[in-house]
């Protein structure tokens, strides 16, 4: 009995070094974003600068992403230097701390820094922050960075209480020319731009300018302890939300999560997910939208592995493409759909070798729309076919059936036509996350024979 008391005590002496360790180890890691440092480093994405999560229960998910797309017309020399720009996004999670990721990937010479900083939004769409709110970014320690040319960087993680659902601010100043800006177009939500350094300013008065679209921020991750993974949406302009309400948040991947919140809070048996939207307006499975390297709105099978795979904790991946290679063929009539569903199982295999389950949806009608023929309704019909055959995903939702005019199938259902017969409204929007069964979240890739 006294020895093993002798060895109890040992062992609860031995704990308590390592907590008192552990929390010192935390707490000089983790930045507060207070403090000023020197040095500046350049760092891919993955490796925020922190050897351990913070002390707390939780994992780091993805809360918010946009895909880049190209470079901003108008910014191939100076940049946006001398402007601090402010980028509203809006999360899917919330959590005890953030980090950011900057993309220089279009960029044509190393992007400079100087400043960054993160705060919760005073009120939706609004580019005032709630002061008590506002950290600033570090990176490997510094305030600036210098990101190289078509690379991005995740900062250091900072403690701040991120709720879910609501508004971020993740502003950057660079004060020296920087060459093509790295953006997401069409972004269906205002961000704001100031001129000077006004990282830290709190108030909107400054924040003059507007923009409908998104600049160097391209995620941003939360360590969240009420989500346990990611689920990521690769898509079009069909995903990224086009034709929805600006600052409403009005995509369906928006109203989805919100559907999936709803019914985890109510106990329901669905994953605790966060979502991410990686659509891009004009996405393609095969093509890339430019021949320049990288190109421009590149396709699906070329950013697979940077806007899915590498973001933390993904779970799920739900793929909707392929209207795109339809419409902007140049000769449909030379197009299979066998090529199509070809790259569609070429993006399945890349998630099945990360054990990710994928969930894909059929192709909804488009007549009325310019590009509409028998030749590309008939591709889009056999695209649809493999699809409900089971000869493409792990699981589909069927967005053609849930969207058509029963009394005309190859074109929307009247209400859910934004006007143009191939984007929907808010309504067509929010019935496609509607549709959508939960309950294909769960489980995961299927086990290999």
């Amino acid at each position: 009995m006294t020895r093993r008391h002798g060895y109890g005590l040992f062992a609860a002496m031995i704990t308590l070094v390592v907590a008192v360790s552990t929390a010192i180890h935390v707490g000089a890691t983790l930045d507060d974003g207070t403090a000023p440092h020197a040095k500046t480093v350049s760092r891919a994405r993955g490796d925020s600068g922190n050897s351990v999560a913070p002390a707390s229960a939780g994992t780091w998910v993805g809360t918010w992403s946009a895909s880049p797309v190209g470079g901003e017309p108008g910014t191939a020399v100076q940049g946006l230097a001398g402007r601090s720009l402010r980028n509203v996004v809006h999360t899917s999670a919330g959590g005890t701390s953030a980090r950011a990721t900057l993309s220089n990937l279009y960029g044509t010479q190393p992007l400079t820094i100087a400043h960054a900083s993160i705060a919760v939004a005073a009120a939706a769409n609004s580019a005032s922050a709630d002061a008590g709110t506002m950290r600033r970014l570090t990176f490997g320690g510094s305030p600036s960075v210098t990101i190289p040319a078509g690379q991005q960087i995740v900062s250091d993680a900072v403690r701040i209480v991120v709720p879910r659902d609501s508004d971020v601010l993740v502003t950057t100043y660079s004060a020296i020319p920087s060459g093509p800006v790295t953006y997401h177009p069409h972004a269906r939500q205002i961000s704001y731009a100031a001129l000077g350094d006004r990282t830290e300013d709190p108030y909107a008065a400054a924040y003059t300018e507007q923009v409908e679209a998104w600049r160097y921020v391209t995620a941003l991750d939360v360590f969240s302890n009420e989500a346990d993974g990611t689920v990521v949406f690769l898509g079009d302009s069909l995903t990224a939300g086009t034709t929805s309400s600006v600052g409403t948040n009005s995509r369906w991947p928006d109203v989805l999560s919100d559907r999936l919140h709803a019914a985890a809070e109510a106990g329901a048996d669905v994953p605790h997910y966060s979502v991410l939207n990686q659509g891009i307006g004009g996405n393609r499975v095969l093509k890339p939208g430019g021949l320049s390297i990288p190109a421009p709105n590149a396709s699906g099978l070329e950013r697979f592995g940077r806007d899915v795979l590498d973001h933390p904790n993904v779970k799920v991946v739900v793929i909707d493409l392929g209207v795109n290679d339809i419409l902007r063929s140049r000769n449909p009539k030379a197009l299979k759909a066998s090529s199509i569903v070809a790259g569609l199982r070429q993006l399945v295999a890349e998630a099945h070798g990360r054990g990710l389950r994928v969930v894909g949806a059929t192709l909804m009608p488009f007549g009325g729309f310019h590009g509409y023929s028998a030749t590309t309704e008939g591709l889009r019909q056999a695209v649809n076919a493999e699809i409900r055959a089971g000869r493409v995903y792990d699981a589909y939702v069927d967005f053609d059936k849930a969207m058509r005019d029963p009394q005309d199938p190859r074109r929307f259902r009247p209400g859910f036509n934004s006007g143009d017969h191939l984007h929907p409204s808010d309504a067509g929007y929010a019935r496609m996350a509607e549709v959508f069964d939960l309950q294909e979240l769960k489980g995961a890739a299927p086990a290999r024979l």
